[in-house]
């Protein structure tokens, strides 16, 4: 079923077992779903009660459940030899084109890893959704309980990176080497906790598969040392990656996988509306639940960045005939606060700039206003009281809140 945003319905399972996306529903359990497309699936049969009025809804016989089951049994298998082992458990990259049920794909795959008693790591690398966190991060979590139907995936200690764009092209590089921070990271967790190494990980991938995309895909299942790789929905990059991880990482599994019956193609415009829900939804919660702050600063107290554009070595420093690129790394100093208007800017840990792109981020506020005469901005934070750090790493896409 497909329930537009601003609209509600209620599920209740009577009878049998049912599940949406690998979460059990609990007989009796109402469950609200608003702003959603959800499949609940049944093994067996059972009998579900609805009340409201979905925009979309059907029946369907065809679907790949079988299939993502048998990887879940193999996944399975592999995590049990890695325990008995005490060796890294799969690391899983679940790829394809835009819209063909990647994200469905790996939350399937982490709640029956859960159900089964694993406790596995889901990385997020589709900067242009962002289902931890808001859009424009590289960011990662770990999952210990099923998915909440509702409130989806957990939050409370995501491990958060922020390129500050809703696509890597914009800055390759960023991502690059913001992928690279995050695998040093989790691999420090995983060698730390027995649990965590066998039960691996479920990496989320971006839609962009071709030229540089296929590129960044390469160096991201190098990066995090992704040994199963499953290709969703498009047979000419599972004969690219298989035929060329052969030669290059053997030991990599690549398996094809059909899209998922019940996804929808969906324009930019909607993608962009997506964008903006996602960052209302990190504020107000998605059933509106949280109070957001809206607090005034000096922008003078503030210390805000961008990425990019510096230049890279001075001109006296290149060979003769060659000129001087941008650094897609350097940090500039933002001094003009209004072009940070409805922007979103990342509260980092980093103790000092040189270390704003080596350190997680710590949360985000939202610029409603700037008094430049007062040399002033008005933000909204999750929470009323001093921000954690006046280190902020500045976004580079706008977003208009109501």
């Amino acid at each position: 079923m497909e329930v537009d945003w601003g609209k509600q319905v209620h599920l209740q399972l009577l009878e049998g077992e049912a599940e949406v996306f690998g979460t059990a529903l609990d007989l009796r359990e109402r469950v609200s779903i608003g702003g959603q497309k959800v499949a609940v699936y049944t093994w067996r049969g059972c009998t579900l009660q609805l009340t409201g009025e979905p925009d979309l809804m059907y029946t369907s016989d065809e679907t790949p459940m079988g299939q993502y089951l048998n990887i879940h049994d193999g996944l399975d298998a592999r995590r049990q030899d890695a325990r008995k082992d005490r060796k890294e458990g799969p690391r899983t990259f679940v790829v394809g084109p835009t819209d063909v049920g990647k994200s469905t794909l790996c939350k399937i795959l982490l709640n029956y890893a859960v159900r089964a008693g694993w406790a596995p790591t889901f990385a997020d690398m589709d900067i242009g959704q962002g289902s931890i966190t808001v859009p424009g991060c590289i960011a990662a979590t770990p999952v210990e309980a099923p998915i909440d139907v509702e409130d989806g995936l957990p939050t409370d200690a995501p491990l958060v990176y922020y390129t500050g764009t809703p696509t890597p092209s914009d800055n390759p590089a960023l991502y690059r080497h913001l992928v690279e921070r995050l695998a040093a990271v989790l691999d420090l967790r995983a060698q730390s906790d027995p649990q965590v190494k066998a039960s691996g990980m479920i990496v989320n991938s971006m839609g962009w598969i071709v030229e540089l995309g296929y590129e960044l895909l390469k160096h991201t299942i190098e990066t995090l040392k992704c040994d199963v790789v499953l290709v969703v929905g498009d047979e000419r990059l599972y004969s690219q990656l298989s035929g060329e991880l052969k030669r290059t990482a053997p030991a990599v599994q690549v398996l094809k996988l059909p899209r998922s019956g019940g996804v929808v193609v969906r324009s930019r415009e909607l993608r962009q509306a997506a964008r903006k829900v996602r960052v209302e939804e990190y504020f107000y919660g998605n059933r509106k639940e949280l109070s957001p702050a809206s607090q005034t600063a000096r922008f003078e107290d503030l210390q805000v960045y961008r990425v990019g554009g510096g230049p890279r070595a001075p001109s006296s420093a290149l060979p003769i005939g060659a000129t001087s690129v941008a650094d897609p790394l350097k940090l500039t100093r933002v001094t003009n606060p209004q072009e940070l208007l409805y922007t979103l800017l990342a509260v980092s840990h980093a103790p000092q700039p040189e270390l704003l792109l080596s350190v997680n981020v710590a949360g985000f506020i939202y610029v409603q206003d700037v008094d430049a005469v007062k040399g002033t901005i008005t933000y909204l934070a999750p929470c009323a009281g001093p921000l954690p750090s006046s280190m902020l790493l500045a976004g580079a896409f706008k977003t208009y809140l109501d």
